[in-house]
């Protein structure tokens, strides 16, 4: 009886599951502005408040690209550092006990706790904001990478050897690819903690930004414009998880060949 249940709803495709999914979320968000007014905007609200900062003034489109230059400009960085440190991190003990440590005590520490730090060393500006997302980022893929490294089968290298392949040989044909997905899942998890991190980046300073929008806004308790900027936030966020999906499907679709 079970297996023709999940039969059943395996016959229903995925934009119908999608729109029943869209649904649901507008109900629940038309029932909390009829419970709460003053704290949840209606969906119209928020609609015209798009409407106001985003066609008729264009002010919208500034704080998207400032927040998202921001964000990629600080995980750009955060990735190319983050390779170099796992690999390092994970081939040589002495470099490891050392830098592990550094490591493992800062990313414990919030964002927020050390950004007026950085903004009293660095000053008012993009830079300060992006070395935040840096940081976040960095911290989060650099031990990501590095378990990925330090989990490739030593079967295959031992292999590799015994069949001639040089060190170089070794590291770009066994230990690179099977690193790879462990290295696109760090993407993916360092975009999302440098957009989660943005928050905590643009409300010290600065005139642009989604961040410094939404608190603007709160400032003035305007609901909608708070609600408009969450909102926008998640959707860039689905937006970078369906691209970094997309190349996780690229490379590393021999895997999922395996497993079939």
């Amino acid at each position: 009886m079970k297996l023709k249940k999940s039969a059943v709803w395996s016959k229903i495709p995925k934009w119908v599951w999608m729109l029943i999914s869209l649904a649901a979320a507008v109900a629940l968000w038309l029932a909390a502005s009829h419970a709460w007014p003053a704290i949840f905007a209606s969906p119209v609200k928020v609609y015209r408040a798009f409407i106001a900062k985003g066609i008729e003034d264009h002010i919208l489109w500034e704080h998207i690209g400032a927040s998202l230059m921001r964000v990629l400009t600080g995980f750009g960085i955060a990735f190319a550092v983050s390779i170099p440190i796992a690999f390092l991190m994970a081939w040589y003990e002495p470099f490891q006990h050392i830098v592990e440590p550094w490591i493992q005590f800062v990313r414990n520490i919030p964002p927020l706790a050390y950004v007026f730090l950085i903004v009293a060393a660095l000053g008012i500006g993009t830079v300060p904001k992006v070395t935040v997302i840096f940081i976040a980022a960095f911290l989060v893929m650099v031990i990501t990478i590095y378990q990925g490294v330090k989990g490739v089968d030593v079967t295959l290298i031992k292999a590799a050897r015994v069949l001639g392949a040089k060190q170089s040989d070794i590291f770009f044909k066994v230990t690179i690819p099977a690193t790879t997905p462990f290295i696109l899942v760090a993407a993916r998890l360092g975009l999302s903690t440098s957009l989660t991190t943005l928050m905590a980046s643009e409300i010290v300073g600065g005139d642009r930004g989604l961040g410094m929008m939404i608190q603007k806004a709160s400032g003035y308790y305007q609901m909608d414009v708070v609600l408009l900027g969450i909102i926008l936030l998640g959707v860039i966020g689905i937006c970078f998880e369906k691209i970094v999906r997309f190349l996780e499907r690229r490379f590393t679709g021999w895997q999922e060949t395996i497993q079939q």
